[in-house]
């Protein structure tokens, strides 16, 4: 059964992967793309998705969003994802035009026209922290949301936050506390699913498809000997292959304020919420499945 997503986004690199995946899997209906700041500002990200519907000649339509943080000062992470979020490969010039629609009204119309939708957002959760608060309608449409972001570890920003949820806690929150079902696609599986060297060596003998993903993926500034974090490519391997991922369902909260601003904190021993939860949280993957799927996936696909 093919999957309905829309995925709010802010490409940077993995994100690219992920978008890469999402348009060219048969198992995944790309409704929309839309853009956040994150990674990079809003306006590099909105021409980083349109880069890549333009590369697989696609016609999905791009709506760029929110261009800060509900409330807390923006800070990008241009120090990984370099000045233009997807640095290394020379892509065609001749761009498609954004939506002339912000990203919150193409959500609200693509959502409502759409039953059982899946949301998978990449990026800060501000664009549809922004919906719920403008158009609270639409959550009985959406299915769940499959969201990269949070961790119960070790952060990547602070000792306690990661940086999607570090971006935005305040939209964090919101979505958190939707009433939605949530998957949390967090640090604890994605910094055990590297991309590894050996896989990274593969792209380029692939297609073209390939050689644009290792030269983007090589400019990763958050990498290593054991191989590459590709954090938002476990929200499209999740969609498809669940069965190679664990979770465990507890509530969780966002932290606003304060030195762990950002954190995600699972009750993990279900003492705090009457036993309810609101989150899947991935605690495990299989990182020689992740592998392998990631390098048929793009061997598959025609460019």
């Amino acid at each position: 059964m093919t999957i309905k997503i829309i995925m709010d986004t802010d490409p940077g690199i993995d994100d690219a992967a992920a978008i890469t995946m999402a348009i060219n899997d048969d198992n995944i209906d790309l409704k929309l793309i839309t853009t956040v700041a994150g990674n990079v500002t809003v306006d590099k990200t909105t021409k980083n998705a349109l880069k890549l519907v333009r590369f697989f000649n696609s016609d999905i339509p791009v709506a760029a969003g929110a261009k800060q943080p509900l409330i807390k000062p923006f800070e990008d992470a241009a120090r990984i994802h370099g000045e233009s979020g997807m640095p290394g490969y020379v892509f065609p010039d001749d761009l498609p035009k954004p939506m002339d629609k912000t990203a919150v009204e193409a959500l609200r119309d693509e959502i409502m026209a759409n039953d059982q939708i899946t949301l998978v957002p990449t990026g800060s959760y501000t664009n549809i922290a922004l919906l719920f608060s403008e158009y609270p309608e639409v959550k009985s449409h959406i299915e769940r949301i499959v969201a990269m972001g949070g961790t119960l570890g070790y952060g990547n920003m602070t000792s306690a936050a990661e940086f999607n949820v570090f971006t935005d806690p305040h939209a964090a929150r919101i979505v958190y506390n939707s009433g939605i079902p949530i998957v949390m696609v967090g640090l604890d599986i994605t910094m055990k699913a590297l991309l590894t060297p050996e896989s990274l060596a593969k792209l380029p003998t692939l297609n073209e498809t390939g050689k644009m993903l290792h030269d983007i993926i090589i400019h990763d500034g958050d990498n290593s000997d054991r191989g590459i974090a590709m954090h938002d490519v476990n929200t499209i391997f999740y969609l498809l292959h669940p069965e190679a991922i664990t979770t465990e369902k507890m509530w969780v909260d966002v932290q606003t304020e304060g030195p762990a601003m950002g954190e995600t904190v699972g009750d993990i021993r279900g003492a705090y919420h009457n036993g309810k939860t609101n989150t899947a949280v991935c605690v495990d993957i299989d990182a020689d499945a992740f592998n392998k799927w990631f390098i048929e996936e793009v061997s598959h696909i025609s460019k």
